[in-house]
């Protein structure tokens, strides 16, 4: 009877990893959750920050730090605005992806409520890019370098 029992258990721990690897390969399959995602399609370190309006009023946070080459989700599941704003700075060059809508951030870690007297209230103003999601429940942005004499851009789309 033992030396049933002992060659079962050797047969269930020679049979994990498989069962592991079938699990990991299932929970990759499975359809993507709603969420904002930012990817950085740079070489650089980037710092983000994203605002946004809340049932309570308005909402800055940040900075997600995204290394290169890789994509952060700021915001999980379905997304609740229609408009999200978003502001990015080149943590290694110095250069930044901004628009024309004035919020507030900060130097270290945020989430600020309200965007206006950003200065009198002790933060800095920054120019956050509008993203129109169309009501979606997902959505990407991509930020991409362009050639010097361009600038740098930043694209979004529907994440589904």
């Amino acid at each position: 009877m033992n030396r049933v029992r002992s060659g079962v258990r050797r047969a269930l721990l020679a049979a994990l990893p498989f069962v592991a690897a079938a699990i990991a390969v299932l929970a990759q399959a499975a359809p993507a959750h709603a969420d904002f995602r930012v990817c950085n399609a740079t070489q650089n370190l980037v710092g983000v920050g994203i605002g946004y309006r809340a049932k309570a009023g308005w909402i800055t946070e940040g900075w997600w730090h995204i290394e290169a080459s890789s994509c952060k989700t700021l915001i999980e599941g379905p997304l609740s605005s229609r408009f999200y704003y978003l502001y990015a700075e080149d943590a290694e060059r110095g250069g930044r992806w901004d628009g024309p809508i004035n919020m507030c951030v900060a130097e270290k870690e945020f989430k600020i409520a309200g965007v206006t007297d950003c200065v009198a209230r002790g933060f800095q103003r920054a120019g956050f890019q509008e993203y129109d999601t169309g009501e979606q429940s997902s959505w990407m942005v991509q930020l991409t370098e362009q050639p010097a004499t361009e600038g740098a851009s930043a694209s979004g789309t529907n994440g589904q």
